[in-house]
């Protein structure tokens, strides 16, 4: 019996980012460095697949720095932590390496120059996230506003108008922190926005990459974590790109094929912390199932890379 015919398309970039990438090879060089078991506070990326698979290299992934040992490295993850985490570290005297992604870094450095501007900072994120709590927690409490969607600015209460700025989460969808902003910059016409925009480029890329396959495709499959902020909003941006049926999978195990029934045309891709392995396998599966017809759709091309900590280059 034949094979239906199918066309899949992927997404390019889709997949790891430098940060993400960074971030897995910080846990892998502290564990050759000083050996299992090293301890990292919180998921070092939202991807169960790569955090079993840092687990059994010898990864004990915690919740709070109170869960670490005094006597083995903690890792704080590519999400970012409030400031009061790696002083608690300090005060310890805990060997820690900061694996937040540089873009987040920055981010954290421009809300400090806003403060120390006087500016009282907005931030446009999502409440409960790690990257939201780490960033919030730069700055004294009240330093930091938290909107999550145009409704909520009318409701801003703020200390002075005219001293404002406004940072943004970075895995945020493009278009819709772009309807915040014209909603902040409209109630308060001086406030200060970033020198430059705070999503990051891998976000954005991952973004246009959807727009641009949306219109061919019937379905649309992103491959991630429900955790994950960045994969989650690969899967709006389809929708609201035009392609309704849009789903997000953790992997090929999680596919509803049943919803697929009389689709011609699938594209796919992946968020910024889903590795290419279950890409692959997610195309194996279409294979076994339907004669598929493999396309390419490349939007950008990304060749950044970030350094690891010094520490984790030097010997032991």
């Amino acid at each position: 019996m034949s094979k239906p015919s199918l066309t899949l398309y992927l997404a390019a970039p889709r997949g790891f980012c430098a940060g993400v990438d960074r971030a897995i090879k910080i846990v892998e060089m502290a564990i050759a460095k000083w050996g299992a078991p090293v301890y990292v506070r919180h998921e070092i990326v939202h991807n169960k697949y790569v955090v079993d698979g840092l687990r059994a290299l010898g990864a004990v992934f915690v919740e709070e720095l109170d869960d670490c040992p005094l006597d083995r490295p903690v890792i704080f993850s590519a999400h970012g932590v409030p400031k009061s985490v790696p002083e608690a570290a300090q005060a310890r005297n805990m060997l820690f390496v900061d694996a937040t992604c540089p873009l987040v870094s920055k981010v954290h450095i421009e809300a400090e120059r806003h403060h120390e501007a006087g500016l009282q900072m907005v931030m446009i994120g999502h409440a409960g996230h790690p990257e939201t709590i780490g960033t919030m927690g730069q700055l004294p409490d009240g330093e930091v506003l938290l909107v999550e969607k145009p409704t909520d600015v009318a409701g801003l209460v703020v200390r002075d108008p005219g001293k404002l700025a406004f940072i943004t989460q970075t895995t945020l969808s493009v278009d819709d922190t772009a309807d915040i902003v014209a909603a902040l910059q409209a109630r308060f016409p001086g406030i200060v926005g970033p020198h430059k925009e705070d999503i990051c480029y891998a976000t954005t890329n991952r973004q246009a990459a959807v727009k641009e396959i949306a219109g061919r495709i019937d379905a649309l499959l992103v491959i991630g974590a429900p955790n994950s902020s960045n994969s989650s909003r690969l899967v709006e941006v389809g929708r609201a790109a035009g392609c309704r049926h849009s789903m997000l999978v953790q992997r090929a195990a999680d596919i509803d094929w049943r919803s697929l029934d009389g689709v011609r045309a699938v594209g796919v891709t992946a968020g910024a912390s889903a590795p290419e392995e279950l890409v692959s396998e997610v195309v194996d599966a279409f294979r076994a199932r339907y004669d598929v017809t493999l396309e390419l759709v490349e939007s950008a091309r990304e060749d950044v890379e970030f350094k690891v900590p010094r520490i984790l280059r030097e010997p032991a």
